[in-house]
Protein backbone atom coordinates (compact mmCIF):
# COMPACT_ATOMS: atom_id res chain seq x y z
CA UNK A 1 0.00 0.00 0.00
CA UNK A 2 1.72 3.39 -1.22
CA UNK A 3 0.51 7.06 -0.66
CA UNK A 4 -0.33 7.46 -4.65
CA UNK A 5 -2.72 4.45 -4.13
CA UNK A 6 -4.40 6.45 -1.21
CA UNK A 7 -4.50 9.32 -3.29
CA UNK A 8 -6.07 8.33 -6.35
CA UNK A 9 -8.43 6.53 -4.45
CA UNK A 10 -9.30 10.04 -2.45
CA UNK A 11 -9.66 11.56 -5.64
CA UNK A 12 -11.86 8.91 -7.23
CA UNK A 13 -14.06 9.50 -3.91
CA UNK A 14 -14.18 13.45 -4.10
CA UNK A 15 -14.89 13.69 -7.41
CA UNK A 16 -17.75 10.63 -7.74
CA UNK A 17 -15.84 9.59 -11.01
CA UNK A 18 -13.14 6.89 -11.61
CA UNK A 19 -12.52 9.10 -14.90
CA UNK A 20 -12.47 12.47 -13.44
CA UNK A 21 -10.78 11.13 -10.03
CA UNK A 22 -8.03 9.83 -12.56
CA UNK A 23 -7.80 13.52 -14.55
CA UNK A 24 -7.43 14.75 -10.80
CA UNK A 25 -4.34 11.95 -10.03
CA UNK A 26 -2.67 12.64 -13.52
CA UNK A 27 -2.95 9.01 -14.48
CA UNK A 28 -5.54 7.04 -16.87
CA UNK A 29 -8.72 5.84 -15.63
CA UNK A 30 -7.48 1.97 -15.62
CA UNK A 31 -4.70 2.92 -13.93
CA UNK A 32 -7.02 4.42 -11.06
CA UNK A 33 -9.53 1.85 -11.24
CA UNK A 34 -6.35 -0.86 -10.74
CA UNK A 35 -4.95 0.85 -8.29
CA UNK A 36 -8.71 1.32 -5.75
CA UNK A 37 -9.26 -3.15 -6.83
CA UNK A 38 -5.19 -3.26 -5.49
CA UNK A 39 -5.97 -1.05 -2.00
CA UNK A 40 -9.60 -3.72 -1.87
CA UNK A 41 -7.41 -6.31 -2.21
CA UNK A 42 -4.93 -5.86 0.74
CA UNK A 43 -7.63 -5.02 2.63
CA UNK A 44 -9.82 -7.71 2.26
CA UNK A 45 -12.94 -5.50 1.87
CA UNK A 46 -14.94 -3.94 -0.71
CA UNK A 47 -14.32 -0.18 -0.64
CA UNK A 48 -17.13 1.01 -3.62
CA UNK A 49 -19.61 -0.92 -4.65
CA UNK A 50 -19.87 -0.71 -8.38
CA UNK A 51 -22.84 -2.71 -8.52
CA UNK A 52 -25.37 0.34 -8.57
CA UNK A 53 -25.31 3.66 -10.77
CA UNK A 54 -23.85 5.66 -9.93
CA UNK A 55 -21.57 3.77 -7.59
CA UNK A 56 -21.48 4.09 -3.57
CA UNK A 57 -18.75 3.80 -1.02
CA UNK A 58 -19.03 0.77 1.19
CA UNK A 59 -19.50 1.44 5.03
CA UNK A 60 -15.82 0.00 4.85
CA UNK A 61 -15.26 2.79 2.08
CA UNK A 62 -16.30 5.49 4.01
CA UNK A 63 -14.43 4.80 6.97
CA UNK A 64 -11.26 4.30 5.06
CA UNK A 65 -11.94 7.18 2.97
CA UNK A 66 -12.46 9.30 5.91
CA UNK A 67 -8.93 7.81 7.11
CA UNK A 68 -7.43 8.19 4.09
CA UNK A 69 -7.73 11.68 3.74
CA UNK A 70 -5.64 12.83 6.70
CA UNK A 71 -2.63 10.30 5.92
CA UNK A 72 -2.49 11.59 2.49
CA UNK A 73 -2.59 15.23 3.73
CA UNK A 74 -0.13 14.90 6.61
CA UNK A 75 2.60 12.92 3.89
CA UNK A 76 2.05 16.04 1.51
CA UNK A 77 3.06 18.08 4.88
CA UNK A 78 5.75 16.62 5.62
CA UNK A 79 7.03 16.35 2.25
CA UNK A 80 6.51 19.99 1.78
CA UNK A 81 8.82 20.47 5.71
CA UNK A 82 11.22 18.17 3.80
CA UNK A 83 11.69 20.31 0.73
CA UNK A 84 11.62 23.63 2.79
CA UNK A 85 14.50 22.68 4.65
CA UNK A 86 16.28 21.62 1.65
CA UNK A 87 14.75 24.84 0.01
CA UNK A 88 13.66 27.48 2.34
CA UNK A 89 12.46 29.88 -0.26
CA UNK A 90 10.58 27.11 -1.44
CA UNK A 91 6.41 28.25 0.28
CA UNK A 92 4.15 27.95 -2.68
CA UNK A 93 0.66 28.84 -2.52
CA UNK A 94 -1.84 27.12 -5.05
CA UNK A 95 -4.72 29.63 -5.38
CA UNK A 96 -7.64 28.95 -7.99
CA UNK A 97 -9.81 32.11 -8.32
CA UNK A 98 -13.38 33.19 -10.31
CA UNK A 99 -11.96 35.15 -13.51
CA UNK A 100 -14.21 38.17 -12.12
CA UNK A 101 -11.79 38.75 -9.29
CA UNK A 102 -9.23 40.31 -12.11
CA UNK A 103 -5.96 39.29 -12.82
CA UNK A 104 -4.21 43.13 -12.62
CA UNK A 105 -6.17 43.18 -8.82
CA UNK A 106 -4.77 39.49 -7.71
CA UNK A 107 -1.23 39.92 -9.19
CA UNK A 108 -0.52 43.27 -7.06
CA UNK A 109 -1.76 40.71 -3.88
CA UNK A 110 0.78 37.91 -5.13
CA UNK A 111 4.00 40.67 -5.22
CA UNK A 112 2.99 42.04 -2.46
CA UNK A 113 2.69 38.34 -1.16
CA UNK A 114 6.80 37.58 -2.27
CA UNK A 115 8.08 41.20 -1.07
CA UNK A 116 6.21 39.81 2.60
CA UNK A 117 7.54 36.38 1.80
CA UNK A 118 10.76 36.84 0.39
CA UNK A 119 11.18 33.81 -2.02
CA UNK A 120 7.73 32.94 -1.96
CA UNK A 121 5.36 32.38 -5.08
CA UNK A 122 1.64 31.76 -5.90
CA UNK A 123 0.41 29.59 -8.27
CA UNK A 124 -2.57 31.03 -9.29
CA UNK A 125 -5.42 29.72 -12.14
CA UNK A 126 -8.33 31.53 -13.22
CA UNK A 127 -11.79 29.02 -13.64
CA UNK A 128 -15.37 28.61 -13.78
CA UNK A 129 -16.64 28.63 -9.76
CA UNK A 130 -17.69 24.83 -10.37
CA UNK A 131 -13.74 23.99 -10.75
CA UNK A 132 -12.60 26.54 -8.48
CA UNK A 133 -14.15 24.10 -5.57
CA UNK A 134 -13.38 20.86 -7.18
CA UNK A 135 -9.83 22.33 -7.30
CA UNK A 136 -10.53 22.94 -3.51
CA UNK A 137 -11.72 19.62 -2.20
CA UNK A 138 -9.40 17.71 -4.57
CA UNK A 139 -6.32 19.61 -2.55
CA UNK A 140 -5.21 20.72 -6.37
CA UNK A 141 -5.33 23.79 -4.57
CA UNK A 142 -4.69 25.73 -1.16
CA UNK A 143 -7.25 28.33 -1.60
CA UNK A 144 -10.38 29.27 -3.82
CA UNK A 145 -11.73 32.94 -4.38
CA UNK A 146 -15.19 32.44 -4.71
CA UNK A 147 -18.95 34.65 -4.64
CA UNK A 148 -21.97 34.03 -2.63
CA UNK A 149 -19.98 30.84 -0.64
CA UNK A 150 -21.11 29.36 2.18
CA UNK A 151 -19.46 27.20 4.67
CA UNK A 152 -20.38 23.46 4.25
CA UNK A 153 -19.72 20.17 5.18
CA UNK A 154 -16.59 20.21 2.82
CA UNK A 155 -15.89 24.29 2.47
CA UNK A 156 -14.90 26.50 5.00
CA UNK A 157 -15.62 30.31 3.62
CA UNK A 158 -14.19 33.60 5.07
CA UNK A 159 -15.72 36.46 4.10
CA UNK A 160 -13.38 38.51 1.99
CA UNK A 161 -14.94 41.70 0.84
CA UNK A 162 -18.33 42.61 -0.45
CA UNK A 163 -17.98 44.66 -3.49
CA UNK A 164 -21.19 47.27 -4.12
CA UNK A 165 -23.42 46.33 -7.02
CA UNK A 166 -24.37 48.72 -9.39
CA UNK A 167 -26.43 49.98 -12.72
CA UNK A 168 -24.05 49.41 -16.18
CA UNK A 169 -25.19 51.00 -19.18
CA UNK A 170 -24.57 53.32 -21.94
CA UNK A 171 -23.43 56.89 -22.02
CA UNK A 172 -25.99 58.50 -23.93
CA UNK A 173 -29.17 55.95 -22.13
CA UNK A 174 -31.94 57.85 -19.91
CA UNK A 175 -30.77 56.17 -16.90
CA UNK A 176 -27.12 57.83 -17.02
CA UNK A 177 -29.08 61.26 -17.34
CA UNK A 178 -31.03 60.67 -14.28
CA UNK A 179 -27.92 59.70 -12.08
CA UNK A 180 -25.90 62.52 -13.09
CA UNK A 181 -28.89 64.86 -11.62
CA UNK A 182 -29.59 62.82 -8.98
CA UNK A 183 -26.41 61.01 -8.16
CA UNK A 184 -28.15 57.61 -8.78
CA UNK A 185 -30.66 55.79 -9.70
CA UNK A 186 -34.10 54.24 -7.87
CA UNK A 187 -34.90 50.51 -8.74
CA UNK A 188 -38.64 51.77 -9.60
CA UNK A 189 -36.41 53.39 -12.25
CA UNK A 190 -35.44 49.91 -14.31
CA UNK A 191 -39.22 49.26 -14.47
CA UNK A 192 -39.30 48.39 -18.16
CA UNK A 193 -36.10 48.19 -19.34
CA UNK A 194 -34.34 46.08 -21.17
CA UNK A 195 -31.93 44.22 -19.16
CA UNK A 196 -29.09 42.10 -19.93
CA UNK A 197 -28.68 39.01 -16.99
CA UNK A 198 -26.45 36.84 -15.46
CA UNK A 199 -27.36 32.77 -16.31
CA UNK A 200 -29.70 31.35 -14.52
CA UNK A 201 -27.12 29.28 -12.45
CA UNK A 202 -25.13 31.42 -10.55
CA UNK A 203 -25.70 33.09 -7.42
CA UNK A 204 -25.25 36.17 -8.33
CA UNK A 205 -28.36 36.24 -11.29
CA UNK A 206 -30.62 34.89 -8.14
CA UNK A 207 -29.53 37.50 -5.81
CA UNK A 208 -30.52 40.34 -8.46
CA UNK A 209 -33.82 38.65 -9.64
CA UNK A 210 -34.11 38.74 -5.88
CA UNK A 211 -33.52 42.41 -5.39
CA UNK A 212 -35.69 43.14 -8.22
CA UNK A 213 -38.20 41.42 -7.14
CA UNK A 214 -38.51 42.88 -3.50
CA UNK A 215 -38.70 46.18 -5.10
CA UNK A 216 -41.40 45.46 -7.50
CA UNK A 217 -39.12 45.94 -10.33
CA UNK A 218 -39.82 44.37 -13.99
CA UNK A 219 -37.50 44.19 -16.63
CA UNK A 220 -37.21 42.86 -20.05
CA UNK A 221 -34.55 40.56 -20.27
CA UNK A 222 -33.06 40.55 -23.61
CA UNK A 223 -29.86 38.49 -23.27
CA UNK A 224 -28.45 35.86 -20.41
CA UNK A 225 -24.51 35.14 -20.34
CA UNK A 226 -22.46 33.19 -17.98
CA UNK A 227 -19.74 35.52 -17.35
CA UNK A 228 -19.60 39.42 -16.69
CA UNK A 229 -17.08 40.45 -19.86
CA UNK A 230 -20.00 39.00 -22.21
CA UNK A 231 -22.27 41.05 -20.11
CA UNK A 232 -20.67 44.24 -20.44
CA UNK A 233 -20.32 44.10 -23.92
CA UNK A 234 -23.72 43.76 -24.77
CA UNK A 235 -24.62 46.71 -22.44
CA UNK A 236 -21.99 48.44 -24.93
CA UNK A 237 -24.03 47.44 -27.70
CA UNK A 238 -26.76 48.33 -26.62
CA UNK A 239 -28.71 44.98 -25.75
CA UNK A 240 -29.92 46.91 -22.71
CA UNK A 241 -28.62 47.18 -19.01
CA UNK A 242 -27.29 45.32 -16.60
CA UNK A 243 -26.73 45.17 -12.89
CA UNK A 244 -22.55 44.50 -12.00
CA UNK A 245 -19.98 44.78 -9.19
CA UNK A 246 -18.77 48.45 -9.70
CA UNK A 247 -15.24 46.58 -9.15
CA UNK A 248 -15.52 45.44 -12.51
CA UNK A 249 -17.11 48.32 -14.21
CA UNK A 250 -13.94 50.60 -13.61
CA UNK A 251 -11.92 49.72 -16.80
CA UNK A 252 -15.00 50.63 -18.96
CA UNK A 253 -16.08 53.95 -16.72
CA UNK A 254 -12.32 54.90 -17.24
CA UNK A 255 -12.26 54.63 -20.39
CA UNK A 256 -15.50 56.21 -21.04
CA UNK A 257 -17.08 53.34 -22.89
CA UNK A 258 -19.61 52.81 -20.73
CA UNK A 259 -21.78 54.57 -17.49
CA UNK A 260 -22.16 53.20 -14.17
CA UNK A 261 -25.28 54.23 -11.72
CA UNK A 262 -25.34 53.75 -7.93
CA UNK A 263 -28.63 51.94 -6.94
CA UNK A 264 -30.44 54.80 -4.56
CA UNK A 265 -32.51 53.17 -1.70
CA UNK A 266 -35.02 53.37 0.74
CA UNK A 267 -33.21 54.89 3.52
CA UNK A 268 -31.89 51.41 6.43
CA UNK A 269 -31.82 49.38 3.12
CA UNK A 270 -28.24 47.65 2.94
CA UNK A 271 -27.01 48.20 -0.74
CA UNK A 272 -26.84 45.16 -3.01
CA UNK A 273 -23.39 43.98 -2.61
CA UNK A 274 -21.74 40.87 -4.10
CA UNK A 275 -19.68 39.14 -1.22
CA UNK A 276 -16.22 37.19 -2.03
CA UNK A 277 -14.76 34.63 0.23
CA UNK A 278 -11.60 32.62 0.42
CA UNK A 279 -12.21 29.47 1.30
CA UNK A 280 -10.34 26.20 1.83
CA UNK A 281 -11.40 21.88 2.11
CA UNK A 282 -12.78 21.63 5.68
CA UNK A 283 -9.97 20.72 8.42
CA UNK A 284 -7.34 20.95 5.90
CA UNK A 285 -4.21 21.95 7.63
CA UNK A 286 -2.85 25.02 6.29
CA UNK A 287 0.38 25.65 5.99
CA UNK A 288 2.16 28.87 7.04
CA UNK A 289 2.57 30.79 4.02
CA UNK A 290 -1.17 29.72 2.96
CA UNK A 291 -2.03 31.37 6.30
CA UNK A 292 0.01 34.11 5.74
CA UNK A 293 -1.66 34.84 2.35
CA UNK A 294 -5.44 35.15 3.76
CA UNK A 295 -3.89 37.35 6.39
CA UNK A 296 -2.42 39.47 3.50
CA UNK A 297 -6.18 39.31 1.66
CA UNK A 298 -8.00 39.89 4.91
CA UNK A 299 -5.74 42.91 5.75
CA UNK A 300 -6.54 44.41 2.09
CA UNK A 301 -10.41 43.98 1.66
CA UNK A 302 -10.65 46.95 -0.26
CA UNK A 303 -11.33 47.16 -4.14
CA UNK A 304 -8.69 50.18 -4.25
CA UNK A 305 -5.09 49.53 -4.50
CA UNK A 306 -3.37 47.42 -2.24
CA UNK A 307 -1.42 48.67 0.26
CA UNK A 308 2.41 48.53 -0.75
CA UNK A 309 3.32 49.80 3.01
CA UNK A 310 3.54 45.89 4.08
CA UNK A 311 6.67 44.75 6.20
CA UNK A 312 9.72 43.16 3.62
CA UNK A 313 10.53 40.24 5.92
CA UNK A 314 14.37 39.58 4.68
CA UNK A 315 15.60 38.82 1.41
CA UNK A 316 15.64 36.14 -1.18
CA UNK A 317 15.04 35.36 -4.83
CA UNK A 318 11.90 35.67 -5.91
CA UNK A 319 10.03 33.19 -8.09
CA UNK A 320 7.95 33.92 -10.79
CA UNK A 321 3.53 33.45 -9.94
CA UNK A 322 2.51 30.87 -12.16
CA UNK A 323 -0.59 32.87 -13.27
CA UNK A 324 -3.49 31.43 -15.85
CA UNK A 325 -5.10 34.20 -17.60
CA UNK A 326 -8.11 34.61 -19.90
CA UNK A 327 -7.28 34.48 -23.02
CA UNK A 328 -6.88 38.23 -24.92
CA UNK A 329 -7.39 39.19 -28.37
CA UNK A 330 -10.68 39.78 -30.37
CA UNK A 331 -13.92 38.32 -28.71
CA UNK A 332 -16.60 38.07 -31.20
CA UNK A 333 -19.64 40.16 -30.17
CA UNK A 334 -21.74 39.62 -27.23
CA UNK A 335 -24.80 39.18 -29.73
CA UNK A 336 -23.10 35.97 -31.31
CA UNK A 337 -21.66 33.67 -28.65
CA UNK A 338 -21.70 34.28 -25.04
CA UNK A 339 -17.56 33.77 -24.68
CA UNK A 340 -16.82 31.85 -21.57
CA UNK A 341 -14.41 34.01 -19.14
CA UNK A 342 -14.80 36.25 -15.88
CA UNK A 343 -17.54 34.12 -14.17
CA UNK A 344 -19.24 35.37 -10.95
Amino acid sequence: MNVEALSIFCDVVRHQSFSRGALASSVSQSAASQAVRQLEKQLGAQLIDRSQRPWKLTAEGGVFFKGCQEIVERYHELEDAVRHLQSPAGHTVRLASIYSVGLQHLSQYVDLFRARVPGAAVDLDYMQPDHVRARVLSDQSDLGLLSFATSGRELTAIHWKDQIMVVACTLGHRLASLATQNGGVRPSELAGERFVALDRLLPARREIDKFLRRHEVEVVVTAEFDNIETVKQAVDENVGIAILPEASMRREVHRGTLFQASLLLPDGEPPLVRPLSIVHRRKRRLNPAVMEFIKLLRENSSDGPVDPDMPRLGAGPERVANTTAPPSGDRPTAAVVAARGAQL
